[in-house]
């Protein structure tokens, strides 16, 4: 099974999973493709980011991408939550909000990805039924047009959020303010305990973004957008030496993160952190210090 990867960081930097009978491995260079950017996998410390077959209901390849290598964009798309994700392949696909773009005077090494052969490895059949083929059949203009409205309804969603902000900031006293940061936090502590679900917005279950849409809504009224990288966009940029409660606290580019908390005071913050662990309290550490924050109410 041959795969051709536009960038990626060394043979270490992918983990191979579900496969067996393998006895020798080879590099291939990635030479027919033309990259748009590179980025660079910003993940959680320790943890390796999934490669899917597609961005939209796409399967996991069985490689993961380790954090801190750099990869070769060829094209950028849109799902249908309006999540970016970047083609990083042939038919390889990462989460762009897990990634940092790499800037023009960075110093990247590129190294190449593994290739298993076809006599070494068990394949896994796939079945394409009728509505796969449909869907296959979609001309690029009818591509090209979903993208746009997806791309406006995303910048609709941000403007509303910011407008609004900005409307509860003049009409509402400092007083008021204070009650719905404390009912954000104890709503924040009542998710304890609960699943983390990729792509989940509550009530039994959260991903990161999705937690804090939620508890915002609920306890205080306010419609943050869904993704990390647009609720980082909305309300007061304020210094992590002077969070209150109710902040959101972020990891990753100040413009595109990866992962966002709520912040509880105490120099602790509740967020939906990985399938392992759930929704937890965390304490803010040096390993793992948040690179923004910003106060929305």
């Amino acid at each position: 099974m041959k795969h051709n990867f536009f960038k990626v960081g060394a043979a270490a930097a992918l983990t191979v999973t579900g496969v067996s009978a393998i006895t020798s491995m080879k590099t291939v260079r990635a030479a027919n493709f033309t990259a748009i950017k590179q980025v660079k996998i910003s993940y959680l410390p320790g943890k390796s980011l999934n490669i899917w077959t597609n961005y939209e209901n796409g399967q996991f390849m069985g490689y993961r991408a380790k954090d801190g290598t750099v990869w070769n964009v060829a094209e950028t798309a849109l799902d249908k939550k309006g999540n970016l994700w970047y083609k990083v392949g042939t038919r390889e696909w990462i989460e762009a909000r897990y990634t940092v773009d790499v800037t023009a005077g960075e110093k990247a090494e590129v190294s190449q990805a593994p290739t298993v052969k076809k006599t070494e490895a068990k394949q896994t059949k796939t079945t394409v039924n009728k509505k796969t083929a449909a869907v296959a059949t979609k001309t690029a203009t009818q591509k090209k047009a979903e993208k746009i409205a997806k791309v406006k309804k995303a910048k609709q969603i941000v403007n509303t959020a910011i407008k609004k902000t900005s409307q509860n900031t003049n009409q509402t006293s400092s007083t008021q303010a204070t009650s719905k940061a404390a009912s954000i936090v104890a709503l924040a502590k009542q998710q304890i305990g609960k699943n983390y679900v990729w792509g989940a917005e509550g009530p039994d279950s959260f991903d990161c973004s999705g937690l804090v849409q939620y508890v915002y809504q609920k306890a205080a009224g306010v419609n943050l957008p869904r993704t990390t990288y647009d609720q980082v966009k909305v309300g007061q940029t304020v210094s992590l030496n002077n969070l209150q409660p109710g902040d959101l606290v972020f990891w990753g580019s100040t413009t595109a993160p990866y992962h966002v908390a709520i912040y509880v005071g105490n120099n602790q913050y509740v967020d939906a952190a990985t399938p392992e662990q759930g929704t937890i309290l965390q304490t803010v550490s040096s390993y793992f210090t948040p690179s923004i924050a910003k106060r929305v109410l």
